[in-house]
C-alpha cells in the first residue's frame, strides 16, 4: 500500500477503548470504503493492528508535509 493513501488522525475520544486508544495521540488511518459508509474509520491502534473505530472519535491531523512524512516514517 502506498504511503500517500494513509491518513493521520488524532484521537479525541477514547471512551470504551481506553486500552486501545490514547486521547490526543496521532494514529495512522487506513482507507476502508465499507467502514466509511458505516461511520467508522480503520486505525492502527496501540496493539499495532488495524481495527474499526467510530469516526467521531477522531479528527484529521492537518500537518505540514515534512512532518506528515516523518510521522508516517516513524509509524
Amino acid at each position: 500500500m502506498a504511503k500517500s493513501t494513509k491518513r493521520l488522525v488524532i484521537c479525541v475520544d477514547n471512551a470504551g477503548y481506553e486500552v486501545s486508544l490514547e486521547r490526543r495521540k496521532i494514529y495512522v488511518s487506513i482507507p476502508d470504503a465499507r467502514a466509511d459508509r458505516l461511520g467508522q474509520v480503520r486505525v492502527i491502534d496501540e496493539s499495532g493492528s488495524d481495527y474499526l473505530y467510530p469516526k467521531s472519535a477522531f479528527v484529521d491531523a492537518a500537518l505540514p508535509q515534512s512532518i506528515r512524512r516523518a510521522v508516517l516514517h516513524a509509524a
